[in-house]
C-alpha cells in the first residue's frame, strides 16, 4: 500500500509535499481547479526543486481546461526539473467545469485526449484535431531538454463512471476514484477497465495503480465522530461528496445514486441549496464554496456520523489499518488523503505518525 498527500493547491502551500516527504508519504498530488485555487504546475515547479524523493504530479489536470498537447508539455516540464519522479493525474472536471456552471468533458472525448496525451509522452507522433483540423504531432527539440520524457511518466485517471473507467483501462497507467470506494465497488471497477484495456488489444498489468481519494482523521480513546474535531479535520471532503452527488443528481435526477450515508440529510441538503442568496443561474458559484477546502459554517449540519463512516478513513489506529488491509485485498494499491487547509499539516503528521508507521 501507497500514501498520498493531496492538498487544496495554494502557490505558498508547496512545504507541504516537503512535509509530506519528511513524513514518508510517497506520493504528492496536487489539484488543478482554476476558479478556486493556484496553478498547479505553478506549485509542482516549486515542489520539484525544493524535495528529491517523493513522486509528485497533478491530482488531477483538468482535461477540458487545457488542450491534450498543453497537458503533455506541463507535466513533461516538471519531469525536467525532477527526472523519474512526476506522475501526470488526469480528469474530465467535476469540480473545475462545475464551478463555472458547465458539465465535466463527455467520455468520448476523454478517451481521446488520453490517447493523445499518452502518445506524446511516449515520444511518439500521434494524429490531433483541434477545431475540426487534423494534424500529425510530436514534441520537437527533446534534445534541449526544454520537456523531459526519457523516463516514464504514468497516466494516473480519475474515474469513476463507465466510460471514464473504460478509458482509464485503454490509455491509463493508473486510476483513482473520486470517492473512499468499498472492496465490491473497486472489483466492478477493475471489470470496466479490463474491458476498455480489451478494447484497444491492451492488458493490464499486476503495476496497473489503484488510487482512491478520501482523508482521515485519527480518533483519540473513546472519541466520537460528531466531535468537532473530526469535523473539523474531515468536514470539507464530506462537503465535498455532497456537492458532487448534487450536481450528478441535478444532471441524472437519479435518486438511486445518492448513497444510504448521506439519506438522512438530503432533502435537508436540497432545502438548504434551493434558499441560497444566489440566483438560481449561477448558483453554482455558492454551492462549491469552500470546496475541499474548508466547511462552510452552514453545511456542519449535513457532515453526520453517517457520512463520516462512509467517505472517511476515521477510526483508531488498528481500525483504520483494519480498512486498509481490506482495500488492499481487494486491489487498491494506494491511499490519497485531502483534508481542508486549515487542518492539513496536523492531518498528514497524525496518520504517518499512528497509521502509515505501524501499516
Amino acid at each position: 500500500m501507497k500514501f498520498g498527500a493531496m492538498f487544496a493547491t495554494h502557490i505558498s502551500d508547496w512545504q507541504i509535499v516537503r512535509l509530506a516527504e519528511d513524513l514518508g508519504y510517497d506520493h504528492a498530488w496536487v489539484p488543478d481547479s482554476q476558479m478556486i485555487w493556484s496553478d498547479c504546475y505553478a506549485v509542482l515547479a516549486l515542489a520539484a526543486v525544493n524535495t528529491s524523493r517523493i513522486k509528485i504530479g497533478t491530482g488531477v489536470s483538468i482535461a477540458p481546461t487545457r488542450i491534450a498537447p498543453v497537458t503533455a508539455h506541463s507535466i513533461a516540464s516538471i519531469a525536467a526539473l525532477a527526472p523519474g519522479r512526476v506522475f501526470l493525474g488526469l480528469g474530465t472536471g467535476h469540480t473545475a467545469m462545475r464551478t463555472m456552471g458547465m458539465n465535466p468533458m463527455k467520455p468520448k472525448a476523454f478517451r481521446e485526449y488520453l490517447r493523445v496525451v499518452r502518445a506524446l509522452l511516449h515520444g511518439e507522433e500521434v494524429e490531433y484535431t483541434l477545431n475540426g483540423e487534423t494534424r500529425t504531432i510530436r514534441f520537437m527539440h527533446l534534445e534541449r531538454k526544454f520537456v523531459d520524457i526519457t523516463q516514464p511518466i504514468p497516466i494516473w485517471v480519475a474515474a469513476n463512471g463507465p466510460g471514464a473507467l473504460r478509458a482509464a483501462g485503454a490509455y491509463g497507467d493508473g486510476r483513482i476514484s473520486a470517492l473512499n470506494e468499498p472492496p465490491a465497488m473497486v472489483h466492478q471497477s477493475f471489470e470496466l477497465m479490463r474491458a476498455g484495456a480489451a478494447e484497444v488489444g491492451r492488458t493490464l498489468n499486476d503495476d496497473f495503480h489503484t488510487a482512491a481519494l478520501t482523508t482521515a482523521v485519527v480518533l483519540g480513546p473513546g472519541e466520537k465522530l460528531s466531535s468537532e474535531r473530526v469535523i473539523d479535520q474531515c468536514g470539507s471532503q464530506v462537503a465535498a461528496a455532497l456537492h458532487y452527488c448534487y450536481e450528478n443528481w441535478k444532471l441524472t435526477r437519479d435518486e438511486a445514486a445518492i448513497p444510504p450515508a448521506i439519506h438522512n440529510t438530503w432533502e435537508a441538503y436540497c432545502a438548504y441549496v434551493e434558499k441560497m442568496a444566489t440566483p438560481e443561474h449561477k448558483r453554482y458559484l455558492q454551492i462549491h464554496e469552500g470546496h475541499c477546502s474548508w466547511v462552510v459554517p452552514e453545511e456542519r449540519r449535513f457532515i453526520t456520523p453517517e457520512a463520516i463512516e462512509t467517505f472517511i478513513m476515521a477510526g483508531e489506529p488498528e481500525q483504520i489499518i483494519e480498512r486498509l488491509r481490506a482495500a488492499e485485498a481487494a486491489g487498491l494499491r494506494e491511499v490519497t488523503l485531502l483534508p481542508p487547509m486549515d487542518h492539513a499539516r496536523r492531518v498528514f503528521r497524525d496518520f504517518a505518525t499512528h497509521v502509515i508507521a505501524r501499516y
